[in-house]
């Protein structure tokens, strides 16, 4: 039996992930830390926006961040997740394979 709770927990962090934003962030910190103020240039979100996906991703335990003056940075706190992110992109990319091959072969 699955336990309910490590498929809440689960559903939890994939729905993190779905968000074009948050992977965005994820890609840009995984050069090393960056400070607020260096992040923000490479995005189109308002730094309010920017703000609320990074506290997301925090508080799911993927980044790490510190206080600097006036200045906030982050950085990856789980560098597993690029795992993730390579299986997900292996996968795509073997079903648009399998995909090509099947149209190839219709015709």
């Amino acid at each position: 039996m699955i336990d309910p709770k490590r498929l809440e927990w689960e559903a939890g962090l994939f729905s993190l992930l779905g968000q074009p934003t948050r992977l965005k962030l994820l890609y840009l910190l995984r050069e090393g830390e960056k400070c607020v103020c260096e992040i923000h240039p490479a995005m189109k979100e308002d730094q309010s926006v920017i703000s609320r996906h990074l506290i997301k991703l925090r508080e799911a335990g993927l980044l790490e961040w510190r206080r600097e003056g006036v200045s906030v940075y982050y950085w990856i706190a789980e560098p597993r997740v690029y795992r993730m992110l390579e299986l997900a992109d292996d996968i795509i990319r073997d079903n648009a394979q399998r995909q090509a091959r099947e149209v190839s072969g219709a015709f």
